[in-house]
C-alpha cells in the first residue's frame, strides 16, 4: 500500500500550500505517478477531482479565517488565489449557500470540507480475478456524450444515457454488428484540467456498414488488465471501478497508462440480472 501512502504525502503539500499556486504536475512528483495516473487514482479513490478538493479546502479555510479571524472579504479572495473578490464570491456562495459578507455575522450555518484521510483496510475476503491482455489499435463506431468528473456527475449522465440508447433502439443497432468484444462503452479523452471526459457506447468497426451519424474514435494499442464483472448493472460495474482503483492498483506494480479506459458487456442476457456478465479493460504499464 505504498502508493496510498505518497497520496498522503501530497495531500499534506496541498494542506500546506493552500495560499500558494499548486500545480497538479508537483503533486505527481511527490505522489511518485504519473501525472494521469495520479489524478485518476485521486477521482477514483476519493470522489473528488484533484481541482475540486483544493477549491473545497480553500473555501473552507476561508470560510474559517473570514469568520474568526475579521479579514477582509478581498484579502482573503486574493490570498486563496481568486483574482477578483466577484470569483470568490460565486465560488463561496455555491459551497456554503451564502456570500462572504453574510458568513461574516454570526451563527451562520456553513460547510466544512475536512482534509482527506486513509485508512488502509486488510481485507482479503473477496478476491479479483484479472489477466492481462495484448491488443493491438483498433476502432470503435458509435455515439458518445461529453460529462463532468466533477460532484460525481459522470455516475449519473452515464447510466442515463445507457437507458436513452436502450430505449431509442440504438443499443439494438449496437447489438447487431458487434464484434466479439459485444457491445463497448469507453470512458475516454479525459480532459483533466476541465473535469471532463467522453463516455462512448459503440462495438469495433468493421467491414459493415454503419449509420453515417455514427462517430469513430481510436483506440491505441496497450496492455488491458481484464477483471470479470458480475452482476446487475450499473451497481456491480461501478463498485468493480471503485475496487479495481481502490484495492487492486494500489497493491500491484502497475499504474494506470494513458488512454481509454473500456466497459465491455459481452453477454445477451438480462442486464438487472444477478449473474450478468461483463468486463472492464484497463490499459496499464509497469
Amino acid at each position: 500500500m505504498e502508493i496510498l501512502n505518497h497520496l498522503v504525502d501530497s495531500i499534506d503539500y496541498i494542506e500546506g500550500n493552500l495560499d500558494s499556486v499548486i500545480k497538479v504536475d508537483e503533486l505527481a512528483r511527490i505522489a511518485q505517478m504519473s501525472k494521469f495516473h495520479y489524478q485518476r487514482m485521486f477521482h477514483m479513490i476519493t470522489g473528488y477531482t484533484v481541482n475540486e478538493y483544493i477549491r473545497n479546502r480553500r473555501i473552507t479555510i476561508a470560510a474559517q479565517e473570514l469568520t474568526n479571524e475579521k479579514s477582509k472579504v478581498i484579502d482573503v479572495a486574493f490570498k486563496y488565489g481568486y483574482e477578483t473578490p466577484e470569483a470568490f464570491s460565486k465560488a463561496f456562495r455555491r459551497i456554503h449557500g451564502i456570500s462572504p459578507s453574510a458568513a461574516k455575522k454570526e451563527a451562520q450555518s456553513l460547510k466544512a470540507y475536512p482534509k482527506l484521510s486513509f485508512q488502509i483496510q486488510i481485507k482479503g475476503d473477496v478476491e479479483m480475478d484479472y489477466k492481462i491482455v495484448e491488443k493491438e489499435a483498433f476502432q470503435l463506431v458509435g455515439k458518445g456524450i461529453k460529462t463532468s468528473t466533477r460532484n460525481g456527475a459522470n455516475r449519473r449522465e452515464i447510466p442515463a444515457f445507457w437507458q436513452e440508447a436502450g430505449e431509442s433502439g440504438l443499443v439494438h443497432e449496437f447489438d447487431k454488428r458487434a464484434g466479439r468484444l459485444g457491445v463497448i462503452g469507453a470512458c475516454l479523452e479525459f480532459d483533466m484540467e476541465q473535469e471532463s471526459m467522453t463516455y462512448f457506447i459503440g462495438v469495433e468497426k468493421s467491414n459493415e456498414s454503419f449509420p453515417s451519424d455514427w462517430e469513430e474514435k481510436s483506440v491505441p494499442q496497450a496492455s488491458w488488465a481484464v477483471f470479470p464483472i458480475h452482476g446487475p448493472m450499473p451497481t456491480a460495474i461501478q463498485k468493480g471501478w471503485d475496487r479495481i482503483f481502490s484495492e487492486w492498483l494500489p497493491s500491484t506494480g502497475y499504474e494506470l497508462a494513458e488512454g481509454p479506459e473500456l466497459e465491455v458487456y459481452v453477454s445477451d442476457e438480462d442486464p438487472n440480472g444477478d449473474d450478468y456478465y461483463s468486463e472492464v479493460w484497463v490499459p496499464i504499464k509497469k
